[in-house]
């Protein structure tokens, strides 16, 4: 067990000289300087497979919000209750609330809880899947208008690129 472990540890110490004599300018070998980069190269595309893997809906995710809405919504207003719990969890009660509650951010608070409490009342009280629909696109969009809030300027620049977008003449 120790080679195995010595025999990592002399692989990456040798990545790290050659990587280290890369940026210093000093001549390497090629070989080395190849297997390095190829491993760099991997491990990028490594991240952004698990990325993806991670960070998107997949098939029966993307069927979930299809074929049972009603479920999705109630999952997804569910997280984002929870993400909201999680920042309290982080930053504090109190604090969470003032910054909620801030004069910039007030109305982006207020449209966000509403169409959480939308999108509770139609997956679970109406059952309509068609209204679900609509209340998910709702909340994602209130979602994203609150988080834009904590960004400076971030709501007037996607502002004017909305308006510039859609300012067309017929």
């Amino acid at each position: 067990m120790e080679k195995i472990s010595s025999a990592f540890e002399k692989v990456k110490n040798h990545q790290a000289v050659e990587r280290m004599k890369m940026l210093v300018g000093m001549e390497i070998d090629e070989e080395s300087a190849t297997s390095t980069a190829v491993n760099e190269e991997e491990s990028s595309f490594a991240f952004m497979d698990d990325f993806n893997r991670n960070c998107s809906l997949s098939t029966t995710q993307s069927m979930l919000v299809f074929f049972n809405p009603i479920k999705f919504g109630f999952a997804f207003t569910l997280g984002n209750l929870l993400s909201i719990g999680s920042t309290a969890f982080l930053i504090g009660p109190k604090r969470q609330v003032t910054m909620m509650l801030d004069p910039v951010r007030i109305y982006a608070t207020a449209l966000y809880i509403a169409s959480m409490i939308i999108a509770l009342f139609c997956a679970l009280y109406v059952h309509s899947k068609l209204l679900t629909v609509f209340a998910i696109i709702l909340e994602f969009g209130a979602l994203t208008w609150y988080s834009l809030s904590y960004i400076p300027f971030a709501r007037a620049m996607v502002t004017k690129v909305l308006v510039a977008c859609f300012d067309t003449e017929f």
